[in-house]
């Protein structure tokens, strides 16, 4: 990534040093596994093949981040008065009318979120089966060929 600032005195070298040993530090200390980062960062999906840190960084924020959350939640309004309690009650009742409505909905979509994950991450842990069992073939094969 190229930075070019146009400002007199800012070195715009150690500027883009000190942000990147910040995100190297958050990344370390785990601040980066949201599942928002990893919305932030889907344009980095294009570089999974070469790296399975990066791939398995993936998997991990989907499933921890599978599921849909259909828990209540704080209703608050910030006007005061009456009218704020009121506003309050009118969206609580809206609230359970759309819950009651969506339950259902949310329901299915967390079981189709399980098993597509549970489907991905299966499908790359055999496939890691698959090339380990390879290699060491290829290995053995090598081993006994003494012109290779």
């Amino acid at each position: 990534m190229q930075v070019t600032l146009n400002a007199e005195g800012v070195d715009t070298a150690a500027l883009v040093a000190e942000i990147r040993a910040e995100v190297d530090r958050k990344r370390r200390e785990g601040v980066y596994t949201d599942a928002r980062i990893a919305r932030a960062e889907r344009h980095n999906l294009m570089y999974m093949a070469d790296s399975d840190a990066l791939l398995r960084f993936y998997l991990n924020c989907l499933q921890e981040n599978v599921l849909v959350d259909i828990n209540d939640y704080t209703i608050e309004d910030r006007r005061p008065g009456i009218k704020g309690r009121l506003l309050i009650r009118f969206k609580t009742v809206v609230w359970k009318l759309l819950k009651f409505y969506t339950y259902r909905l949310w329901h299915q979509q967390n079981q189709i979120n399980l098993l597509t994950v549970s489907a991905v991450d299966a499908s790359y842990q055999q496939a890691e089966k698959r090339i380990a069992a390879l290699e060491a073939r290829i290995a053995a094969l090598e081993a006994r060929d003494p012109a290779s």
